[in-house]
């Protein structure tokens, strides 16, 4: 077998040469170092794996803006059902109080009046 032989050392001009990265980074995407647990990486690379290729960074960055997601409308739909169920005690008190002929607080007092019997 043919040794190669080692190219002769040469001068690059490094002048105009600017610092950073080579390939400019996606806009939206910021990069950053984070520690996660082994089991973690493990079950997104196993993911990638069997997905055939891929990115397990991007599987983590989608599993993470699902949870925000999924969170956000956990807040919307508790905000609605807590709505509803005002509405829904209000109109049964008010039906309740019909029943039991108590009127209204005055403006003024703040009190209920007494019922004449």
């Amino acid at each position: 077998m043919k040794r190669a032989a080692a190219e002769p050392r040469r001068q690059i001009d490094f002048s105009r040469a600017k610092r950073g990265a080579v390939v400019k980074p996606q806009s939206g995407k910021t990069k950053i170092s984070i520690r996660l647990d082994t089991e973690v990486l493990e079950h997104f690379r196993a993911l990638v794996e069997q997905a055939g290729g891929g990115n397990y960074q991007s599987l983590i960055n989608d599993a993470l803006r699902t949870f925000i997601r999924q969170d956000s409308a956990v807040e919307v739909t508790r905000d609605v059902v807590k709505k509803e169920l005002e509405t829904t005690l209000r109109r049964v008190l008010r039906e309740e109080a019909a029943a039991y002929n108590v009127d209204k607080p005055t403006r003024t007092s703040g009190r209920y009046p007494r019922k004449a019997s």
